[in-house]
């Protein structure tokens, strides 16, 4: 079966940045489990996947706007030290998970002057070109549970 819309795709991937260190993997993990279609993906590796089938491996390289986009200066945003809780001490490049309307998101303090601390919301990947080596493991039909819902079920897609 080749992955199209509403396929379930399992597959093991490593990304790498540009000077080839593993950013992510799925290696000694169970492999990634998705449905394909929904955006669950980034734009260019889902568009990469598009038509292949199980067994088939892929090196792909996205650029920035088919990945998680370009950093954005609108998303730093300077706080004072006193709305964090804890005794926990604050240092540049720790994440901090911020509850936001939209719900939690993970920020980077990427800068602290005195009682002023600079978050960043960007994606840890913004801006970066990534590599990713992909072997499609499984491909199968959703079930009509899953495309209404818009996720895979259970361990591996299977209902329990």
């Amino acid at each position: 079966m080749n992955i199209a819309k509403d396929s379930v795709v399992t597959m093991n991937y490593t990304l790498k940045n540009e000077a080839g260190e593993i950013m992510d993997t799925s290696e000694g993990r169970e492999p990634l489990v998705y449905l394909h279609g929904v955006g669950a993906l980034i734009p260019g590796l889902e568009g990469e996947l598009e038509g292949k089938v199980a067994s088939d491996k892929l090196n792909v390289v996205i650029p920035p706007e088919q990945g998680y986009g370009s950093r954005r200066d609108d998303l730093l945003r300077v706080v004072s030290k006193d709305g964090f809780q804890g005794t926990e001490e604050l240092t540049t490049g720790m994440r901090v998970q911020l509850d936001t309307e939209q719900g939690p998101v993970i920020a980077v303090v990427s800068d602290i002057k005195e009682n002023d601390v600079t978050l960043d919301l960007n994606h840890p990947l913004a801006d970066m070109t990534l590599h990713f080596d992909v072997e499609v493991v499984d491909v199968r039909p959703a079930t009509s549970d899953e495309i209404a819902h818009g996720h895979v079920h259970g361990e591996g897609g299977h209902q329990h």
